[in-house]
């Protein structure tokens, strides 16, 4: 099914064979059109996934640029030697491209959508009613958010006001009802922040002991990361001025 949906829009999925708690299924580079073809993501330094995304633009008439979500390595860290292989491109991002972009800039297909939170330099891209999500939202699952997490809430609301039929995320499968998985996303932040100040006006204030009480799910593997996204929370609630 999800292929079927891809080949409607023109993508097509290449996945990295880097599994782990934070890539799930691997890491999804997107290609993206033809004559010439887009990539949005390269994915990590893997030379055999770098071999698999230039036999895709290959068949796809050739590099027209690639568009980077953000700088982590596993969604940038193939750039180079992809370009080796498929032949020099310009590169479009907030920060690590040779094409700085800005929300609304176009680049490409792609019209760039500020998507702070996971990290400052986050970016989405929407071509067409096609959204490459990053790591703004996955799959399945929940993103780890580093800071800017009012902002992130506020991105995660405009994508949902778009007329998106499908939503390709840096990690996992391809999202069919982009509604409701942005809904989600957004219930689920709200939730959280709802639970943290319970766990507060509890008195908890250690923390080890709001992580227990607040993302008592969170396996061990992924417990720095709950750290993290607990201190996004509590950064927005101070500038709230609810803390």
């Amino acid at each position: 099914m999800s292929d079927e949906l891809l080949a409607r829009h023109g993508v097509a999925l290449v996945r990295a064979r880097n599994p782990g708690p934070f890539t799930l299924e691997g890491s999804n580079t997107w290609v993206v059109g033809r004559d010439p073809a887009w990539v949005v993501d390269p994915g990590p330094d893997r030379a055999d996934h770098a071999r698999a995304v230039a036999d895709e633009v290959g068949r796809r008439g050739g590099l027209g640029g690639v568009a980077l979500t953000h700088g982590h390595g596993d969604h940038a860290g193939g750039l180079s030697a992809l370009l080796e292989l498929a032949g020099a491109a310009p590169v479009g991002a907030l920060e690590a491209g040779d094409t700085e972009l800005r929300d609304g800039d176009r680049f490409g297909p792609f019209v760039a959508v500020a998507t702070p939170g996971h990290s400052p330099d986050h970016l989405a891209f929407v071509a067409g009613a096609v959204c490459f999500t990053g790591d703004a939202v996955l799959g399945h699952g929940s993103v780890f958010v580093t800071a800017a997490l009012a902002g992130y809430l506020d991105a995660l609301r405009r994508l949902r006001g778009l007329p998106l039929a499908i939503l390709c995320p840096g990690h996992g499968p391809v999202v069919a009802d982009p509604a409701a998985k942005l809904d989600e996303y957004v219930a689920h932040r709200l939730e959280r922040e709802r639970w943290l100040l319970e766990a507060l006006a509890r008195g908890l204030e250690d923390e080890d002991d709001l992580l227990d009480a607040v993302w008592d799910d969170a396996p061990p593997a992924l417990r720095g990361a709950a750290a993290i996204t607990l201190r996004a929370h509590l950064q927005k609630l101070r500038e709230e001025g609810r803390l």
